[in-house]
């Protein structure tokens, strides 16, 4: 699993994780609270 691409999202009261690969594929997805 080679992650390529990582998002993060600071909402107010969750933090959210969102991976892709190169095909751009989803291989992360995580929600922090």
């Amino acid at each position: 699993m080679k992650m390529t691409t990582v998002g993060i999202d600071l909402a107010k009261n969750v933090f959210q994780i969102h991976g892709v690969d190169v095909q751009g594929e989803t291989v992360l997805k995580k929600q922090l609270s």
